[in-house]
């Protein structure tokens, strides 16, 4: 079983869209082991995306990340990171596929509804970023 880190990010969430991209989750059969709502402080958002401190969307980026709530999970299952970055789509919804998240609900390459880490590296620090081990509710 592989895990990957997901998030709802504030656009998602002030849409209304958190039980549309559980739901597409779950009809994709990954299992969800952890999840909660959080609104991060600007030292967690800088910290995060903190591989992207010196590009130039890097205080955008944490502005909008930081401007409502966030939905953490973690999401588990065969192949769990490229199912989840399937399901995702492209980063720019204009290029994403049709019948993704992002091609779906998203409004632009910023505000594009959801994350996912996308290697097996970067998922294990992202879901221990935000998780604790017994946080994690694997097996059921």
């Amino acid at each position: 079983m592989e895990r990957t880190l997901a998030i709802i990010k504030p656009d998602g969430t002030a849409a209304r869209l958190i039980g549309e991209v559980i739901r597409r989750i779950e009809d994709e059969g990954l299992v969800i082991v952890a999840m909660r709502m959080e609104l991060l402080s600007e030292r967690k958002a800088e910290g995060f995306y903190f591989v992207h401190r010196h590009k130039p969307f890097f205080h955008s980026l944490v502005k909008f990340m930081t401007s409502g709530p966030v939905v953490l999970m973690v999401l588990e299952g065969d192949n769990a990171i490229s199912r989840w970055r399937t399901l995702m789509g492209a980063t720019d919804p204009r290029k994403a596929d049709a019948g993704t998240i992002r091609r779906d609900l998203a409004t632009d390459i910023e505000r594009n509804v959801v994350h996912g880490s996308d290697g097996p590296d970067t998922a294990v620090y992202e879901i221990n970023y935000f998780f604790k081990g017994d946080e994690l509710c694997s097996g059921y």
